[in-house]
């Protein structure tokens, strides 16, 4: 017996011998704390009349010294990657140091996209952005399609962030822009990206830009 208010009887905790029976364990990464399985869910469900197409995920994980960035479809006996990329293989391309910030977030998340759409043979018809802009520019998908652009639709994927914090300018989102940029077709919208205005709705591609070519960096160590 347990006392739980001033105004409120004993109440009795009952674990019998019927609850034991009738707990159910949970999933082993839900008790581990890795996966939420409602998100999970909602992120692998295909439709039927699909017929086993794989639907593909972006998914980002940020450690203390990485970014991994993955492409990922799910089967019965396990998740499969199509093809990865890691902040610390950026030093083979001249990004040397800060290997976990918002720039090698992006630069993984645009190796990744480059790299996925090269091993399926249509890197030639998806260039991506010519040029960092920082600016938001809504994907091509079939389920927003005007009409407008002709030809076979980008490679579509959806950003898997896990446990993370959807919070205004996380790095997750610095490597779902380098890959939309690198011409992966990721729906999204700019209220997550650094330099936008939550009041007027809009978005401050220049601030957006000095956060991924890292002018933070370069005023923090002027004032060092």
């Amino acid at each position: 017996l347990y006392f739980i208010g001033a105004n409120m009887p004993f109440v009795k905790v009952v674990k019998n011998k019927a609850y034991f029976k009738r707990y159910q364990v949970k999933y082993r990464r839900r008790r581990e704390g890795k996966t939420d399985y409602r998100a999970r869910r909602t992120m692998v469900l295909q439709d039927k009349t699909k017929y086993n197409q794989p639907k593909y995920r972006m998914v980002v994980r940020i450690t203390n010294a990485d970014v991994i960035t993955q492409i990922v479809h799910s089967k019965i006996a396990g998740d499969q990657v199509l093809m990865a990329a890691y902040s610390h293989e950026l030093p083979a391309f001249g990004v040397k140091v800060g290997l976990t910030n918002y720039a090698a977030a992006y630069c993984t998340g645009l190796l990744l996209a480059r790299r996925t759409l090269k091993k399926l043979g249509i890197a030639d018809a998806f260039p991506g952005a010519k040029e960092v802009t920082g600016a938001y520019k809504a994907v091509r998908t079939k389920a927003n399609d005007d009409g407008e652009e002709e030809g076979r639709f980008p490679f579509k994927a959806i950003l898997d962030i896990g446990l993370a914090r959807t919070t205004t300018g996380a790095r997750i989102f610095g490597a779902m822009k380098g890959a939309v940029d690198g011409g992966l077709a990721i729906p999204h919208k700019p209220n997550r990206f650094p330099g936008f205005n939550k009041e007027k709705g809009t978005l401050d591609a220049k601030a957006h830009k000095d956060r991924i070519f890292g002018a933070h960096v370069a005023a923090y160590m002027a004032d060092v």
